[in-house]
């Protein structure tokens, strides 16, 4: 249970930083309203990494995020977000894992917890599909960056 915690404390602080730092590549290419949405996908996280901290607490464990992951960057918004949606279906992953773990092992209210983180993030990949869709299609071409 705390392997798991662990590595999701590892994960939303890496996002924290992924978002945080295309929120301002973002920004640097005059792109204000898709850095303040990425800066918003940032506080999410941070509010994941927050909760992942106090349940960490609550089973008497000192928290701590074993390595945070390099940002992946690119040349343009699409990119940006092809590698978030990447980094989504990871986290949907270890908590999709953990909810597994927790239901064979009879931890109800841990399985509760990681599904709820696990049906958050799977919505976050749905906005970042939708967003990639919309930056994709032909009328869109002239804001391909926004």
């Amino acid at each position: 249970m705390l392997g798991y915690l662990g590595r999701a404390l590892s994960l939303e602080l890496s996002a924290v930083q992924l978002y945080s730092t295309q929120a301002k590549l973002v920004e640097s290419w005059g792109l204000g309203e898709p850095a303040e949405r990425l800066r918003h996908e940032a506080t999410e996280e941070m509010g994941h990494a927050e909760r992942i901290i106090g349940r960490m607490l609550a089973l008497g464990a000192a928290p701590g995020a074993s390595q945070l992951r390099p940002v992946r960057l690119g040349s343009d918004l699409l990119q940006l977000l092809q590698h978030d949606h990447a980094f989504e279906l990871e986290l949907v992953k270890l908590y999709s894992d953990a909810t597994r773990y927790c239901a064979r092992q009879g931890l109800n209210d841990d399985r509760l917890f990681f599904q709820t983180l696990m049906e958050e993030e799977q919505s976050h990949g749905q906005e970042l599909v939708e967003w990639m869709r919309r930056l994709t299609e032909p009328n869109d071409r002239q804001m391909s960056r926004t």
